[in-house]
């Protein structure tokens, strides 16, 4: 995993995802004394970032790939499935049952066969290997897989543009993290384009198994698979390909709580007229809610919500 696989991927990628904004509300600044930019990736093509790895990778695929497939909680899977059905490619995704209603229909729509599965009960990487056998698929980790790292890491060259011509030579880069592929690909294409921006991590509290993993040096696991809002970066332990690369560039990790990343969602709503999922919030929380520096960018990694659960949000906070 290098620069270069980040530099081909962006190449792969142009034309086919968009180029999102970094988004500043002087009102927010003011009321919480910093300097806060906002990575708009809820604007991105299928509503996360996930598009970009998923791009990537289905794009590096040898001609006459016949079909791929994906393990998700959603985000991943709508990448995934749009990719492959722009590369004629079948896309099957294997999804846990309590995925949001939303992220279930957008995948059928741009193509995907879903597959539901337990995740307390039932082993996704067992199913996901007998489908693979049975019909000859290729298998797109959602942040464990070289490309998709790739791809996800051009979300940090747009930063480093964006953030040199807003004049940000100094910053914490706040990434919304599951498994680390977002933030370890931003990590290393900042680390070279932009050396004084540093990646940390956030994730939800009781899930904050990079947070742990980067304090004690050394891969650690989730107590638990489920009990947050955050879905979208619900994921048992770090990356064994994003873990290295967060332990040399990034910093300590941060922790926030559900109801912080739903007053995050409110803010970003009210101030910046974005809608966001609550695991896209999270570092937007950790901007507005944690010590950092105090000038800081952060990932609006996802705004692929259940309209419930957004105007639960707004009903709360706005």
């Amino acid at each position: 995993m290098n620069l270069s696989m980040i530099t081909a991927a962006a190449t792969r990628l142009s034309g086919h995802a968009r180029l999102t904004p970094l988004l500043n509300a002087p009102l927010l600044d003011a009321a919480f004394g910093k300097r806060v930019f906002v990575k708009a990736e809820c604007l991105q093509v299928t509503g996360s970032f996930k598009f970009r790895g998923a791009w990537s990778a289905v794009s590096a695929l040898p001609a006459g790939t016949g079909g791929v497939l994906a393990y998700s909680s959603g985000n991943h899977g709508q990448g995934v499935a749009l990719a492959a059905a722009r590369h004629n490619m079948t896309a099957v995704i294997v999804m846990p049952s309590d995925a949001p209603a939303v992220k279930i229909d957008n995948i059928r729509a741009y193509g995907g066969e879903v597959v539901l599965y337990d995740r307390a009960t039932e082993d996704r990487d067992a199913m996901g290997a007998a489908l693979c056998a049975a019909r000859g698929l290729v298998l797109i980790k959602p942040f464990d897989d070289a490309q998709v790292i790739a791809g996800q890491g051009t979300m940090g060259l747009e930063i480093a543009s964006q953030a040199a011509a807003a004049g940000i030579t100094t910053a914490d880069v706040l990434v919304c993290c599951g498994g680390g592929g977002l933030s370890a690909g931003t990590a290393l294409a900042l680390s070279t384009h932009a050396p004084g921006l540093r990646v940390r991590t956030v994730e939800p509290a009781g899930f904050d198994d990079m947070a742990r993993s980067l304090a004690q040096g050394e891969r650690l696991r989730n107590p638990a698979t489920t009990g947050s809002i955050c879905d979208a970066i619900l994921t048992p332990m770090p990356g064994e390909l994003t873990f290295p690369i967060l332990k040399e560039l990034a910093g300590p990790g941060l922790v926030v709580s559900d109801d912080e990343a739903l007053q995050a969602m409110a803010l970003a709503f009210a101030h910046l007229r974005i809608v966001l999922e609550p695991g896209g919030a999270v570092a937007l929380a950790a901007a507005l809610f944690r010590d950092t520096s105090p000038t800081v960018i952060c990932s609006a990694s996802g705004g692929n919500v259940d309209a419930a659960v957004f105007q639960s949000a707004l009903a709360r906070y706005a």
